[in-house]
């Protein structure tokens, strides 16, 4: 039996008889072997859940040191960016100050004389000056005239007239003073002082509104108010916030003399410019003797200012 048993029965056979007498089964330590590596994979994945955990908190902890503290992308930082970035880099000379400095290395572990390595900087350097005169030779072909003709004294090149502010460039409000300049002519109708321009204000007085449509121009009560353009009389009212008031028409321009003392002319009379019309008075809603003059044109106000010195 013994010499018909393989040398694999006889290590079997003979395993068999060790756990038999310490009264342990194979099976039983095959489980115990299962249970240990079982044991260490748990160990090995809760190292990794925690490596995890670790990396996720790091990121975490960057991001928000990143959001919340400005020095890292602060203002000056920006700026020294800026100006690294603005600064003309000539990539030929460093493209020659690094090749020297490599070649004179090379040189040095090869073991070449003095003299051999000056040749070669100097072929690199004339290399460099000859592509530089290329550049150069291509652009004055390339701003030579069409013809080919060249004068013995060049004539001096007219500075470009600057060109007009496109139209679609301008406000409405603009536009529209612009177009009154070019057809209808306008005189100041009175000397003082602007008390209150056209547009938001902040009044202190509550009654006044905030959003003035015309200029106020300071003087006394009784001062002679002058038509600043030709026109018809198509209003002459004492009626609301505007007291004693005109409106002269001409064209499509419309003129407001407002809070006069004394209106000297009527509905329907023509007016040449320069012509007396008014006395400036303090009636309507006003805090104080002034004219209110004021520009319409098709129903839009206009700053009278963009259109005469006041």
């Amino acid at each position: 039996m013994e010499r018909t048993m393989s040398v694999e029965d006889k290590i079997r056979r003979a395993e068999e008889i060790y756990y038999r007498r310490r009264g342990q089964a194979v099976s039983n330590n095959t489980e115990y072997v299962r249970e240990d590596k079982k044991e260490k994979k748990d160990v090995k994945l809760f190292r990794k859940m925690i490596i995890q955990i670790i990396v996720c908190l790091a990121i975490y902890s960057g991001f928000y040191l990143i959001v919340n503290n400005n020095y890292i992308f602060s203002e000056d930082f920006t700026n020294k960016v800026r100006e690294i970035l603005a600064q003309d880099i000539n990539f030929m000379e460093m493209y020659s100050a690094i090749s020297n400095k490599v070649t004179e290395i090379y040189n040095s572990i090869q073991g070449k004389p003095e003299e051999q390595q000056q040749e070669e900087q100097q072929s690199s350097e004339e290399n460099i000056q000859n592509n530089d005169e290329n550049i150069g030779g291509a652009e004055e072909i390339l701003t030579e005239q069409p013809t080919g003709e060249t004068s013995e004294t060049e004539q001096p090149v007219q500075p470009e007239e600057t060109p007009q502010e496109p139209a679609e460039n301008l406000s409405q409000m603009e536009q529209d003073a612009n177009y009154i300049k070019s057809t209808v002519s306008f005189i100041k109708p009175i000397n003082g002082v602007i008390s209150s321009g056209y547009g938001q204000r902040n009044p202190t007085t509550p009654t006044v509104p905030k959003n003035h449509t015309g200029t106020d121009i300071a003087a006394s009560i009784g001062t002679k108010i002058v038509s600043a353009t030709n026109g018809t009389v198509i209003l002459a009212s004492s009626e609301g916030d505007y007291g004693n008031h005109l409106k002269i028409q001409v064209n499509d321009v419309i003129v407001v003399y407002a809070h006069c003392n004394k209106l000297y002319v009527k509905e329907g009379d023509v007016i040449t410019q320069g012509q007396e019309i008014a006395e400036v008075g303090n009636t309507g809603n006003t805090t104080g003797p002034h004219l209110h003059f004021e520009v319409r044109y098709q129903d839009r106000y206009v700053d009278p200012q963009l259109i005469l010195e006041l």
